[in-house]
């Protein structure tokens, strides 16, 4: 009975030893944020002849994009970041603020607040004019930072019918 007893408390100790492994988490893909918003920033250059509808400004949050703007200069992110975060608690449904603040994650190296800001930009963006192309420029570059062939290729499709020639004036 004693010897069972040891075989039973060996195995026991034998199976302590060999746990499962433990699944390694997948390291975030690697990407230059300044590249990526070089890239989307150029996609949102206004074309001689387009409709661009731009919205009116309130003074409040233009003063926080031109400060965020002025940190984003200096290299000063988390606080061009901060400068953003105020300006959506005033109107958290700004495309224009929501784009900028997606493009301070990606300077910033956060994929996924990169992602979330332009997603949250996508439901409030026009369909048409430049921050249209930049909004689905910036999906394209997360998707393809992320791998993501079918998501590139769909917002490739919706960036390029932004671009809409303005109505002709008589």
């Amino acid at each position: 009975m004693r010897a069972t007893a040891i075989v039973v408390i060996a195995l026991a100790l034998a199976a302590c030893a060999h746990a499962p492994p433990v699944p390694a988490v997948a390291p975030a893909p690697a990407f230059d944020g300044a590249d990526l918003v070089r890239a989307i920033r150029a996609a949102g250059v206004a074309a001689p002849g387009e409709l661009d509808v731009q919205p009116l400004r309130d003074t409040a949050i233009e003063d926080l994009r031109r400060d965020a703007a002025a940190h984003e200069r200096a290299g000063r992110i988390a606080q061009s970041a901060a400068a953003l975060d105020q300006a959506l608690a005033l109107r958290p449904d700004d495309p224009a603020v929501l784009q900028e603040r997606a493009e301070a994650a990606l300077l910033a190296g956060d994929l996924d607040a990169a992602d979330a800001h332009a997603r949250r930009a996508g439901a409030h963006v026009t369909d048409v004019g430049p921050l249209c192309r930049r909004h689905h420029e910036a999906l394209l570059q997360i998707a393809q930072v992320r791998g993501d062939g079918a998501a590139a290729t769909h917002a490739r499709t919706r960036r390029d019918a932004c671009t809409v020639a303005a109505a002709a004036r008589y």
